[in-house]
């Protein structure tokens, strides 16, 4: 089977604190995205709502100025529904982390956090952008040449969910 190509890997960093935010931006680039970036929630909700495909990765902070991290959320999922949303937050509570996955939001992270923790997670960001695109690559083959290739590949997604969950398990342990 060819390789599947990945669609561009764009992720926004929406943070106020000019050092948490520069930090961000350099490890989602080592990661492979490209970076732009927001100093608040006004500014994030301009650049998503401008281009709304431009965006496969968020990470916002929650406590900003201007419009809040859960604006920025609602934003983002209203125009792009596939966008990956990560929340960090300095005042983590459970009502929060609760309200941010009611919301979309596709993971929480605390703060200070590890950056290894971020690491699962963009990891995981990244494995279901290629299922997708997989998916996507495979729906059209079938549908073009009426070929008996299985379109569901979520057994795939599910196996590759829970040894994440593991790995991540094992981190938290670490801490």
């Amino acid at each position: 089977m060819p390789s599947v190509q990945l669609p561009k890997k764009e992720a926004l960093i929406v943070d106020d604190d000019v050092r948490a935010r520069e930090l961000l931006s350099e490890f989602c680039r080592g990661q492979g995205f490209e970076v732009a970036t927001a100093h608040d929630g006004r500014a994030a909700i301009a650049a998503i709502t401008r281009d709304p495909g431009q965006f496969a990765l968020i990470i916002t902070d929650l406590n900003l100025p201007g419009a809040d991290g859960f604006d920025v959320l609602r934003a983002a999922r209203e125009v792009n529904p596939s966008v990956y949303v990560v929340m960090i937050t300095g005042y983590a509570t459970i009502d929060s982390a609760v309200r941010a996955v009611r919301e979309g939001a596709y993971d929480y992270l605390a703060k200070p956090f590890a950056l290894g923790q971020l690491e699962v997670v963009l990891t995981r960001v990244r494995d279901r952008m290629a299922l997708e695109e997989e998916n996507r690559e495979l729906s059209k083959r079938v549908s073009r040449d009426g070929s008996s290739v299985p379109v569901d590949l979520g057994w795939r997604l599910q196996a590759i969910e829970e040894r994440l969950a593991h790995i991540e398990a094992l981190l938290r342990t670490r801490g």
